[in-house]
């Protein structure tokens, strides 16, 4: 875990701890690297209900109700596919927010429009997503470790955004 994933999770459990507000994960290409990195902080079982490591389209399908025309469309490394999986990774575990990754970690599992490298986070409710794509391939342990950070600051952010009228806790 690096350090500023350390710094976002801390920062993650402080604020939804404030708002009451609840998790999950639905990972793909990054193993469960980001519920790992969310659980390591105590008290994260306040806000954290749940996660899934989804390595197949059909674990994406069965688990998450991702359409298959939607991966035989756009392949399963797209925003299309993330967005559908955030969505059931909300109603899967009833929370609040979803976290969502998929894509080409490396060294290969490229495809002639995908290369290795590309990952598509996103996050959000299961009302409003939003999304990013990584392009840079940085070896696979890199390319999973900013992956994940970029996941952690994309929520942080889209929570922050959401309550911005309220009194939230201070950062460190």
């Amino acid at each position: 875990m690096s350090i500023l994933s350390k710094y976002l999770s801390k920062e993650l459990n402080t604020l939804l701890w404030k708002v009451e507000e609840t998790v999950s994960t639905a990972e793909s290409c990054t193993g469960g690297e980001i519920a790992a990195t969310l659980t390591k902080i105590a008290g994260s079982s306040n806000y954290f209900k749940g996660g899934i490591v989804v390595y197949t389209d059909e674990s994406k399908e069965k688990f998450l109700g991702v359409n298959p025309e939607t991966i035989e469309k756009y392949t399963v490394y797209s925003e299309e596919v993330v967005k559908e999986m955030v969505k059931g990774c909300c109603e899967a575990f009833n929370t609040t927010y979803a976290i969502a990754v998929s894509g080409v970690a490396g060294p290969t599992g490229s495809l002639p429009n995908v290369p290795v490298g590309t990952i598509w986070i996103a996050v959000g409710t299961k009302d409003e997503v939003r999304t990013y794509k990584r392009t840079e391939d940085e070896t696979r342990e890199r390319n999973i470790e900013y992956a994940t950070t970029d996941a952690l600051q994309m929520l942080y952010d889209f929570v922050i955004e959401r309550h911005q009228e309220e009194q939230l806790p201070e950062t460190e």
